[in-house]
């Protein structure tokens, strides 16, 4: 338990960055659904898309490695140095790339007019990439509260940003403009701000490690890099993979959807519905941060603890309580979905429909990372591979089916479906290769209980808000007291908070 509790205490310590991070970043989804409609939000959300693969690719799974092999080697400074060095070049080269071929890759989006956003996309990129390890390192040397203010940094820079260049200086532009509106400002950027505020965050994130860089030697050697690459890019392409599973869908929207007899601009339409489906994803925040800060702490603190005798005990126990936490957060999403709908705007609600599939599909992601740790630990990373290209397959002809038929609600389908299949794959080639034991009496009940909980209270239909509101919290205290008196939270609620404590106030031993 105590191994556990120390786990908890580290969940919530890079925890309180995400969640404070992602609550003031998904400010900016009231905003943006408010001030864009939804074929301009549609913008954001299809390049925001692109992004995701391509950091994919520029990190090379060097994250993984860095942690597996500064675990096992002697030298960490070589292997933060070999790994630096290497991302810095790849960075460098791609941002040269996207600032030369800038016209001609926006041309082939469809942004003719805007090849100001390659340019600026490929320096997010190339500085995020770069950045993915200095953050790793932190993560490594138990630098938790470091990390957390570098994170929030990024994102109150973002923040303001975004309120002075949407909200502050349009204002001063309607009154009037004073002399730094006028300098700054231009009305005819739009969603462009959005990428400007996120370049210069970024900037700000890389501008902050540059001391610790002048304070470390870095040394690089072929023969580790060699290493490292051969352990973390098979971790490429079940990356790539995974971001087929969890992203495709909104490249499926602007290919695959019909378009409605008498629409005459074809592709504001599309990107309308992209716009709706990807501000609907929001509301999947809690589920997402859960999942977010659990992993922040598990990657170093499954490898650090992977020898020891009881690790198979510990595993199965750390996922069970996973699975409790995770699907708590779940209901308590789906019973206060009237509050939870208004992170954005009221235009975008036709999409509420679709939220239910995408927090299951969220959870099961969650509950896949534990169950795929295995084959990280056995340096099997093909399976993984095998995998999500498995689920990328499934994922890609099941939206290509359903798509068509069903606009973006086939798109949350088509992910739900993925999920369970990959995750029955992963726990069942996992088992013949790790020796670990799944409480299902406990999933099984906790499962049925919120499917009863949820199902009753979509029964309900009652007005005011208020009335309903009460049911839901009932509901959600039926859930939470079954699991306190099941699995003594006194307990586990006073190891908790004894362990985040510590984790503050440095206790080694926590």
């Amino acid at each position: 338990m105590s191994q556990i509790t120390k786990l908890a205490g580290q969940t919530a310590v890079y925890g309180l960055s995400s969640i404070i991070g992602r609550l003031l970043n998904y400010l900016l989804v009231p905003l943006y659904t408010r001030i864009f409609n939804n074929w301009e939000y549609g913008v954001v959300t299809e390049l925001y898309t692109y992004v995701v693969f391509l950091m994919v690719i520029l990190t090379y799974g060097l994250e993984t490695g860095y942690f597996r092999f500064s675990n096992s080697e002697k030298d960490k400074d070589f292997v933060f140095g070999t790994i630096t060095i290497f991302l810095f070049v790849s960075s460098l080269i791609f941002i040269a790339f996207s600032a030369l071929n800038a016209e001609s890759i926006a041309s082939y989006l469809g942004y003719y007019d805007n090849p100001e956003y390659v340019i600026m996309f490929g320096l997010i990129i190339g500085l995020d990439a770069f950045l993915t390890i200095p953050f790793a390192r932190l993560r490594q040397q138990n630098k938790a509260l470091k990390f957390a203010i570098y994170k929030l940094l990024n994102i109150l820079v973002n923040i303001v940003l975004n309120l002075t260049f949407l909200v502050y200086f349009p204002y001063l532009h309607k009154a009037g403009g004073t002399v730094i509106s006028d300098i700054f400002y231009n009305q005819d950027i739009g969603v462009g701000y959005v990428f400007i505020s996120n370049l210069v965050a970024t900037a700000v994130s890389f501008l902050l490690f540059i001391p610790d860089y002048f304070k470390t030697r870095l040394k690089f050697s072929f023969a580790m890099l060699k290493n490292i690459l051969f352990y973390s890019l098979p971790l490429v392409i079940s990356g790539l993979a995974g971001m087929i599973n969890e992203f495709f869908d909104r490249l499926a929207i602007k290919w695959w959807t019909t378009i409605p007899v008498g629409v005459v601009d074809g592709q504001k339409f599309w990107l309308g519905e992209l716009g709706i489906y990807g501000a609907n994803t929001k509301i999947t925040i809690i589920i997402v941060l859960f999942v977010q800060m659990f992993r922040y702490a598990a990657d170093p603190f499954f490898f650090s603890n992977a020898q020891k005798p009881d690790f198979s005990e510990l595993y199965s126990k750390v996922t069970k309580y996973f699975f409790i936490v995770g699907i708590a957060l779940l209901l308590f999403t789906l019973l206060y979905l009237d509050i939870f709908k208004h992170i954005i705007g009221s235009d975008y609600f036709e999409g509420l429909k679709v939220v239910p599939l995408l927090l299951l599909g969220r959870f099961i992601v969650g509950i896949m990372y534990i169950l795929s740790f295995w084959y990280k630990l056995d340096k099997k990373t093909i399976y993984g591979i095998y995998i999500f290209l498995i689920g990328a397959v499934l994922t890609i002809f099941v939206n290509y089916l359903t798509v068509p038929l069903y606009g973006y609600y086939g798109c949350a389908l088509s992910n739900f479906v993925s999920y369970i299949v990959m995750l029955l794959i992963t726990y069942f080639w996992g088992r013949k290769h790790f020796n670990f034991n799944l409480d299902f009496k406990s999933v099984l009940l906790y499962s049925t209980i919120t499917l009863v909980l949820y199902f009753a209270h979509k029964l309900i239909h009652l007005e005011p808000i208020l009335l309903k509101l009460t049911v839901s919290t009932t509901f959600f205290l039926v859930f939470a007291f079954i699991v306190y008196k099941r699995e003594n939270g006194r307990t586990l609620i006073k190891l908790a908070l004894t362990s985040i404590k510590n984790r503050f106030y440095g206790n080694k031993n926590s």
